[in-house]
C-alpha cells in the first residue's frame, strides 16, 4: 500500500480558514501537545517532560546540536494554527516543541514576556519564528507565505521561541499563563 498525497491548502483557503478560527485565549491556555526531537527526523510526543534552563526540553535535540542558541530553546505553535495547515498530517510534523491553546500575538506576548508552563517559567525570545524551507516543503510555499504574511505577522502564526528561566514539568493539558514580572 502505497503513502497517502499529501494535498497543500492554498493560501485563500488558509486565510479564510484562519479568519474563521475561534478566537484563542489570551492570557491563559493549555498545553495541547509536547514534542521531542530524539534523532533528525524523529519525534516522540510524551505525555510529561521537563523544560530546564540548561537543555531546554529535556531529550530534544536542541541540546544536542551546536551552536546551542538560547534564544531558540524552546518552540511553541497554536495547536489550531497548526491543524489549519496541515489537517491530514500529523501535527509533530511541524517539528515545534509545544503546541499550545493560546493566543502567541506580539499584541500582547512580546519579547521579555513571560511565560508560566506547567512548573517551569519561560521567557519569550526576540528570535522571531518565521518559517524555513523545510516548513515548505512539508506543507507548501502557500502555507509559507501564510504564516510570513505582513498583514497578519504580529499573530506569530509560525509559533514563536522561549528560553526557560526556571526548570519544571509539564504535562498535556497544563495550563500555560502569562505571568506578571515579579
Amino acid at each position: 500500500m502505497g503513502a497517502q498525497a499529501v494535498t497543500h491548502r492554498t493560501l485563500a483557503e488558509l486565510e479564510s480558514g484562519f479568519a474563521a478560527l475561534p478566537e484563542a485565549p489570551r492570557d491563559e491556555g493549555r498545553v495541547a501537545l509536547i514534542v521531542r526531537r530524539p534523532a533528525p527526523g524523529q519525534r516522540d510526543t510524551p505525555q510529561r517532560a521537563r523544560l530546564s534552563a540548561e537543555s531546554g526540553l529535556e531529550g530534544d535535540g536542541w541540546s544536542r546540536r551546536p551552536p546551542r542558541d538560547v534564544e531558540a530553546q524552546i518552540t511553541l505553535m497554536r495547536r489550531d494554527v497548526a491543524a489549519l495547515i496541515a489537517p491530514d498530517q500529523p501535527l509533530p510534523l511541524f517539528g515545534d516543541n509545544l503546541l499550545v491553546d493560546l493566543d502567541l500575538g506580539s499584541a500582547h506576548l512580546s519579547a521579555g514576556s513571560r511565560l508560566r508552563i506547567g512548573e517551569a517559567l519561560a521567557l519569550v525570545t526576540t528570535l522571531p519564528h518565521d518559517g524555513c524551507r523545510k516548513f515548505a516543503e512539508r506543507f507548501g510555499l502557500d502555507a509559507l507565505r501564510f504564516v510570513q504574511a505582513k498583514p497578519t505577522r504580529g499573530e506569530n502564526l509560525r509559533g514563536i521561541h522561549v528560553r526557560v528561566v526556571e526548570d519544571g514539568e509539564i504535562e498535556v493539558g497544563a495550563v500555560i499563563r502569562m505571568e506578571s514580572p515579579s
